[in-house]
């Protein structure tokens, strides 16, 4: 029996377990109608790097392996402290987009209740800062930002909602050929003068999930970039499922991301009678 931990950050559900699984067996257990159901898989195992604590691998819905997670990394802190497996203060979680340090904030209840995590440097990943696409009837401008991860933001003006364009487009631009490994798109609209920022992301190899930690960060470091919101300052990005406190260095070097982990509840699953059907 796999003995595992579902978790969500802001909605964003994971399977999170202590072993290494299969693309296979990933799909199965992310399976919302005839497995447990998660966006992804969390596997925690020992770590390589040196000065690391722990590693995260993550394994999407659809079996695909991503280079990170910003949800998902808040998740495995919490399970690392509150398991008293790692009892620090910062936690620091290899990856690969490299080894992350993770600032954990206990609650009342002497567990962990939200995670302030040093996601690294924003990098452009086209030469230009905005670059006009003209995709599915429409022309976007698009922001390309890597946090470890792809992800190609664009700004919405006006009223119009985000959700259905996310719908409509996101996979058309996540398989764009500008993007030959895919990428996770970001449909954003900036608010109160750059202080706030409402998002909806299209994730590469899930579709529209109710949040996104890597998402929210590159979005507000192309906010920063643009000109649309300030560095230095945190700014508060709404998604779906809640309110991340994102703040892009001054000088760029790097993009804090502060939210909550919450721990659904723990189970037994049978991964062979899961493959049986």
């Amino acid at each position: 029996m796999l003995r595992f931990a579902k978790y969500h950050g802001l909605g964003n559900d994971f399977i999170v377990i202590d072993e290494a699984v299969s693309a296979r067996a990933a799909t199965l257990l992310c399976d919302r109608r005839f497995g447990v159901g998660a966006d992804g898989v969390l596997m925690v195992l020992p770590a390589p790097a040196a000065g690391a604590d722990a590693r995260m691998r993550i394994l999407n819905a659809d079996g695909s392996e991503p280079e990170m997670c910003g949800n998902g990394i808040r998740c495995v802190a919490k399970e690392l402290f509150d398991s008293g497996r790692v009892r620090k203060d910062v936690i620091r979680i290899d990856t690969l987009a490299g080894v992350l340090a993770c600032a954990v904030q206990v609650g009342e209840s002497g567990r962990v209740d939200t995670v302030a995590v040093e996601m690294g440097r924003p990098r452009l990943t086209r030469e230009r800062a905005q670059e006009p696409l003209a995709i599915g009837g429409r022309e976007l401008v698009l922001t390309c930002v890597s946090m470890g991860n792809p992800h190609a933001i664009t700004f919405v003006s006006g009223e119009e909602p985000l959700r259905p364009l996310a719908e409509r487009l996101g996979p058309l631009v996540e398989h764009h050929e500008w993007f030959p490994m895919r990428t996770n798109v970001e449909f954003a609209r900036v608010r109160s003068s750059g202080a706030e920022i409402e998002l909806v992301v299209w994730e590469r190899g899930c579709g529209i999930t109710m949040a996104c930690g890597t998402g929210a960060c590159a979005t507000a470091a192309a906010a920063v970039l643009t000109g649309r919101a300030p560095a230095g300052r945190e700014i508060a990005v709404d998604l779906p499922g809640g309110r991340l406190g994102i703040t892009v260095a001054e000088d760029g070097s790097g993009v804090r991301m502060r939210g909550p982990a919450r721990l659904a509840f723990r189970g037994e699953c049978d991964l062979e009678a899961l493959a049986r059907g």
